[in-house]
């Protein structure tokens, strides 16, 4: 092999991968030529380490000691600062290095994990390439040759947290926006997968995709997709693609999927259909791909909906789920043996853990968090378990609108560190993936080295990798005001809720649930979410005005500034604005019913226009969404999550005519 040494002359980039480099390795260094080819005019080509050389190139020697001989060589010649005995599953580093005479840069990891950590790791710090690029637009510079030598040798250290794992659920927009409906599209799953692997998760949960029971059950969902039906062939592509990006795949083991449901009816009552519930573990692993499953999930609670176990024919559930947890875990040994099995301890779980309930020692336990980054329960004991957590990026309560929260990343995880050891895993839920990249890359931070994460400075570093310090200064501002707003577990979703609540009283009509009884009109219902949207109106006003104060200073043509800091504030702001208007109508209209006063209930009728007005701002605010037209049906009323309905013209006609029949 030879090339020129002289960098001046340099007029290609040569990317030497090891001839028994993995599928996944491949991929890695695909990808290491594509983020080069952004930043780059010259050539970039990739060879094997059996191939000659091209001349004027400088020379990238990728891999690992396994796949490629030039890193073994190099490693038993003490010709790297990294040696073969002080390397750890998921280390990896950069050097730079001498090959034939020729400038080289060394990128190696001592596993596959490893090299994918220095690889992406490299194209951030170096080459400038965004993990979340598709996601907001932001580009990397143009650079020189010499710019990819301008680094100091480094030793990436494996992650605090081994496995940290992403969880695609209530999915909704990211399947409607630009598809078919309650289905990816195919671009946006493996970009999705593309920054996840970027950010250091390890391995995505799959759920909503496996044909989740509200998809083809709920009347809501039904009538939105009445044909829905869970394409199996496309489901094991995602699996497939997953795992050429060297992603695990993790499955709750949950029976109500489409994928191969098995009847509610037999999920209340282990004792008489155990064998129901394995037969149904059993077609799992035999006719479906769930068969490709690496870490196996699953919760203490019932198996088809996500809800607590009530027994029908007097079980413990502690004791129901001993054996259940027993049983499972023998066939997940004779599947898989060796895979990682995981008990997530959602809702009553972490209750029924401090009451004694025990899986085999051989399950990882999560501890989990109230769904917005802290615990309403702390375990008694880890019991000498191997323990992980279960932590929010996002939460169904506020899935529209994110709750940036990196002081509560920082402060509960480095506690459940400490405190529980609490360091051997971490499944963090997305949500709809979008909304919620700050507090997604706050997480993987925190569980790669906690003793570095710092939230100001990782507010300040990622605001200022997207926008000026100027703006940045004001984007933080406006995202902390916005989790101020949502204290108490407070969030879009949830004002959907209350908003249902004053429009019931308004209407004296009860909230009608499909497969639930009706909530009855009532005005302490009401009256209790008052003051909080007071509270929340206040932090709203002043969140929005600073997003608005960094949008000026960009010259208000940033589009992610818009779609990330300013659009969130305004659609909440819209909505809490809308809220205000019904509880100021419900307060006349109680005045009225207490006083039998007339001018209460005109005082009423009168605000029915600025509902309205309201109202058409809520509607025309979402159907723009975005500016970018990347993202623009993002917000669509079509395309949103059926949680707690959403306020319609006919719950204000409905209002309209009965405080006009209460005057007759």
């Amino acid at each position: 092999m030879s090339c020129n040494n002289d960098s001046e002359q340099l007029s290609s980039i040569c990317l030497v991968q090891g001839i028994h480099a993995t599928d996944v390795e491949i991929s890695t260094i695909n990808d290491l030529k594509n983020d080069l080819q952004k930043v780059l005019n010259e050539d970039v080509q990739i060879i094997n380490n059996e191939d000659t050389t091209p001349k004027n190139a400088l020379i990238f020697i990728v891999g690992t000691a396994n796949s490629n001989p030039v890193i073994a060589d190099m490693l038993s010649n003490n010709d790297l600062d990294l040696t073969a005995e002080n390397q750890s599953p998921g280390s990896g580093s950069w050097s730079k290095n001498t090959f034939n005479g020729s400038n080289a840069i060394v990128i190696t990891g001592a596993d596959m994990k490893g090299l994918q950590h220095a690889v992406y790791d490299y194209s951030k710090e170096i080459l400038g390439v965004d993990p979340l690029e598709y996601w907001t637009g932001k580009l990397p510079q143009k650079k020189t040759i010499n710019d990819l030598l301008n680094f100091e040798p480094k030793t990436i250290e494996p992650p605090k947290v081994p496995e940290l794992t992403y969880f695609e659920n209530d999915v909704d927009e990211l399947a409607n926006y630009r598809g078919e409906l309650l289905k990816y599209d195919w671009e946006s799953y493996t970009e999705m997968i593309n920054s996840l692997v970027r950010l250091r998760y390890t391995s995505i949960q799959l759920f909503d995709m496996l044909g989740r029971p509200e998809f083809y059950i709920r009347p809501e969902y039904k009538k939105l997709k009445p044909d829905y039906q869970i394409d199996v062939n496309y489901v094991e592509k995602m699996i497939d693609y997953a795992h050429t990006k060297g992603m695990k795949i993790a499955v709750d083991f949950a029976l109500g999927y489409q994928i191969h449901p098995m009847d509610a009816e037999k999920a209340d009552c282990w004792k008489l259909h155990k064998e129901d519930w394995l037969k149904a573990w059993r077609y799992y692993f035999e006719h479906t791909p769930l068969a490709k499953t690496d870490i196996f999930i699953l919760r203490p609670r019932h198996q088809v909906w996500d809800w607590e176990y009530e027994s029908t024919c007097g079980e413990s559930k502690i004791d129901v789920f001993n054996e259940v947890y027993a049983a499972f875990g023998v066939l997940v040994d004779e599947y898989k043996p060796n895979a990682q099995k995981v008990l997530v301890c959602y809702s009553d779980g972490m209750e029924m853990w401090n009451e004694g309930f025990r899986p085999p020692k051989d399950w990882t336990v999560l501890w989990s968090d109230h769904g917005f980054g802290e615990f309403e329960h702390l375990p008694n004991t880890t019991d000498d378990y191997e323990f992980g957590t279960y932590m929010h990026a996002g939460y169904w309560l506020n899935h529209t609108v994110h709750n940036p929260y990196p002081e509560k990343v920082e402060s509960v995880m480095k506690e459940m560190f400490n405190s529980y050891n609490a360091d051997k895993y971490c499944l963090v839920n997305g949500q709809n993936f979008r909304p919620f990249l700050l507090n997604l890359e706050a997480y993987s931070e925190v569980c790669n080295n906690p003793e570095t994460f710092n939230a100001d400075l990782f507010y300040k570093e990622w605001t200022e990798r997207y926008f000026t310090k100027e703006a940045a200064e004001h984007a933080v501002k406006s995202m902390k005001l916005l989790s101020e707003a949502q204290e108490g577990r407070k969030g879009y979703v949830e004002h959907l809720w209350e908003i249902r609540e004053a429009v019931s009283y308004l209407s004296n009509t009860p909230i009608v649930r499909p497969g639930k009884s009706p909530v009855p009109f009532d005005y302490e219902r009401v009256i209790g979410d008052v003051e909080n949207v007071r509270r929340v109106k206040g932090f709203l006003e002043k969140s929005l005005s600073e997003a608005e104060l960094g949008y000026e200073l960009l010259k208000r043509n940033d589009n992610f500034y818009h779609s990330y800091i300013l659009l969130p504030a305004q659609l909440y702001s819209d909505l809490i604005a809308f809220e205000t208007v019904l509880h100021n109508m419900v307060l006349l209209k109680k005045e009225y019913e207490t006083t039998k006063n007339q001018k209460y209930l005109n005082q009423a009728k009168a605000m029915l226009p600025k509902a309205k007005k309201e109202l058409d701002i809520i509607f025309e605010h979402r159907s723009s969404g975005d500016i970018d037209d990347k993202w623009k049906n993002w917000y669509a009323i079509g395309n949103r999550r059926q949680n707690n309905g959403f306020p319609t013209y006919e719950m204000l006609n409905a209002i309209e005519a009965n405080l006009n029949n209460m005057t007759l």
